[in-house]
């Protein structure tokens, strides 16, 4: 189900503003951008790749794969290690759903190691298995959940480093052990608020 919606969205304009207001400490009233849905959500997907890809090519993939001066583990804690890409972006999504910034965003897979990032509803659902069989596309859709509607947006969550690659295809967990760079590995879901 592909849908390219062209309303706007008021929280999108709130959100960019908050995002640019962040960064320069403001608190002022937000002005309408005229952003759609589909801009919105498309652009924050570039920056959230843009910044995993930037850690798992230059952290991860140097330091623990390459040089082999720091161990990358899911127990990182434990282990005094890096923290994994995937657990990464968790953290910082819980972190942004605390703000109440009427988004959301999770990573997750139809062949999820950690059983937390399979998807729940039926749109994710539809979402990653549209990416799995149109490789390079977003999937776009509506949804209504707990009175709310959403416009919700899946992206591929491509494998960029031999880091990802061989994580997947070696863990104890794995659904799935065939995993190649380039290969979409799952989804990222970027949920925004539409009333």
């Amino acid at each position: 189900m592909r849908n390219s919606l062209s309303k706007s969205v008021k929280v999108g304009s709130l959100v960019l503003a908050a995002i640019a207001m962040s960064a320069c400490g403001g608190k002022e009233e937000a002005v309408s951008t005229g952003v759609t849905p589909q801009q919105l959500t498309d652009n924050m997907f570039a920056v959230m790749k843009a910044d995993r890809t930037t850690y798992t090519k230059l952290i991860i993939q140097r330091l623990a794969k390459k040089e082999k001066v720091i161990k990358a583990s899911e127990h990182w804690e434990d282990e005094k290690a890096l923290v994994l890409p995937a657990q990464m972006f968790r953290h910082a999504s819980e972190i942004i759903a605390e703000q109440d910034l009427g988004f959301t965003y999770s990573l997750q897979s139809i062949w999820p190691i950690n059983k937390q990032n399979a998807p729940k509803t039926d749109m994710e659902k539809q979402g990653l298995e549209y990416l799995n069989e149109n490789p390079g596309q977003n999937f776009y859709g509506e949804e209504t959940l707990g009175g709310t509607t959403y416009f919700t947006a899946v992206y591929p969550d491509v494998a960029v480093a031999d880091a990802c690659v061989s994580c997947h295809n070696d863990h104890k967990d794995t659904p799935k052990t065939d995993f190649k760079i380039g290969d979409t590995m799952g989804g990222v879901v970027i949920r925004v608020a539409m009333n």
